[in-house]
């Protein structure tokens, strides 16, 4: 879990995601995914294993029941797919957002220590969805758990269907 210096080359900078993946949702969602965009351009590391390339566009889709990682260099040419089930993770980000629910919830009512204790199970899950991600992309990309958890941010809240 420790820190990588950063390189200008084993980075995404730029992501997008499939219309079809993302639909309409309410603006709440939409703010969170802007955020967790912003936050995953802004400080990552993204390495196709056994290449050089790099920066790379990252175009996220998900399809039958899998992830779908478009990886692109910086001139929108095709350098792999990464493809990775989802069902490894559904528990996980159902457990995650029940969690939230109950963060968000107990921040207007609950003393400090409950919110604490909720939000240190939050953080709990959220840590494991990144290290699932390291696990399931590690033959084809590396990416540092900082990483990790920002794209398990952003695979979360395309499932939220508000």
């Amino acid at each position: 879990m420790g820190e990588r210096p950063p390189s200008k080359r084993q980075r995404i900078v730029k992501l997008t995601l499939d219309p079809r993946t993302v639909g309409r949702r309410s603006p709440e969602v939409e703010q969170e995914r802007h955020l967790a965009i912003f936050d995953l351009l802004e400080k990552n590391h993204f390495a196709l294993a056994g290449r050089g390339a790099g920066p790379y566009h990252l175009r996220v889709a998900i399809a039958e029941n899998r992830l779908v990682l478009h990886v692109n260099d910086s001139r929108e040419r095709p350098l792999e797919t990464v493809l990775l089930p989802m069902s490894p993770f559904r528990g996980l980000i159902r457990d995650y957002f029940i969690v939230c629910e109950s963060y968000y919830e107990a921040i207007r009512r609950a003393s400090r220590s409950r919110i604490e204790a909720i939000d240190a199970g939050r953080r709990s899950l959220h840590d494991e969805g990144a290290e699932l991600l390291r696990k399931h992309l590690a033959e084809k990309v590396d990416i540092d758990f900082d990483t990790g958890r920002r794209l398990f941010t952003l695979l979360s809240l395309l499932h939220v269907r508000g």
